[in-house]
């Protein structure tokens, strides 16, 4: 009886080839993506720049500039930080290193008024605290460059060959 099988014996093993033809199939669509990418949005890339965002706003609570060139120095930190992870993640584009180039240049012209400051010794020195102004401006501006890197889709869905 064995070597001819019923309809019914046909049947179930047409069903078990299908089945196992369907979970092939979806092992093949699914298997195939690079599951080591990192989570959509760069969770660590969020976390550096909610802290830079906390620092820009907390900082410089005195109207002297001087007392603000500190907390621009420990945003200067978190920048190098969000840095390195923009570049751990391949996340450059031509506005955010436009950006990080406009924190670099105000950051040289507040290093420069600060001297210039001293030599007068003026902490309330007009060029020092609009230098200091122009390079908190600056770190506004490499924040949003930075989030709009952060929340930009990766090429295609993120889910390209390894």
């Amino acid at each position: 009886m064995a070597a001819f099988p019923t309809a019914r014996g046909r049947a179930g093993s047409g069903a078990v080839r299908a089945l196992a033809s369907v979970a092939v199939l979806v092992v093949l669509a699914t298997g195939c993506r690079n599951d080591a990418a990192p989570a959509w949005g760069y969770p660590e890339l969020g976390a550096t720049l909610g802290s830079l965002s906390r620092a820009l706003e907390k900082g410089c609570p005195e109207a002297a500039p001087a007392s603000c060139a500190d907390d621009l120095d420990r945003l200067g930190v978190l920048a190098e930080r969000a840095f390195a992870e923009v570049l751990d993640h391949r996340l450059l584009d031509a506005a955010y290193v436009e950006a990080k180039s406009e924190v670099d240049r105000a950051r040289e012209l507040r290093l420069a008024a600060a001297a210039q400051a001293r030599s007068h010794r003026d902490p309330h020195h007009l060029p020092f605290g609009r230098a200091v102004a122009a390079e908190r401006l600056a770190y506004r501006h490499l924040l949003a460059a930075l989030e709009r890197v952060r929340t930009a889709p990766p090429p295609g869905d993120g889910t390209a060959p390894v």
